[in-house]
């Protein structure tokens, strides 16, 4: 009888390419299984956690980032038509 291999968990990922492919090829393998691979299912959890968390973050600060960029472009356009009236 053969023990299983327990894959190790990486790093978690820095950029968010790195962080979304971690979660699709996470899933693909998911999904892919006829039988779950217990052994190494708290490892894929826990990578796959980390990387929602650094997408997460990246998606947030895009969006705070363009909520600012068009505050700002709405702050503009408004004190332009105010200045030409």
């Amino acid at each position: 009888m053969t023990t299983p291999t327990r894959r190790r968990k990486k790093a978690a990922p820095k950029t968010f390419k790195a962080a979304y492919d971690i979660l699709k090829t996470n899933a693909e393998q998911l999904q892919q299984q006829d039988e779950p691979d217990i052994d190494n299912l708290m490892t894929t959890v826990e990578e796959s956690i980390a990387a929602y968390r650094v997408c997460e973050t990246r998606i947030n600060a895009v969006q705070q980032a363009l909520d600012a960029a068009f505050a700002e472009e709405g702050r503009i356009e408004s004190s332009d038509q105010n200045s030409n009236r």
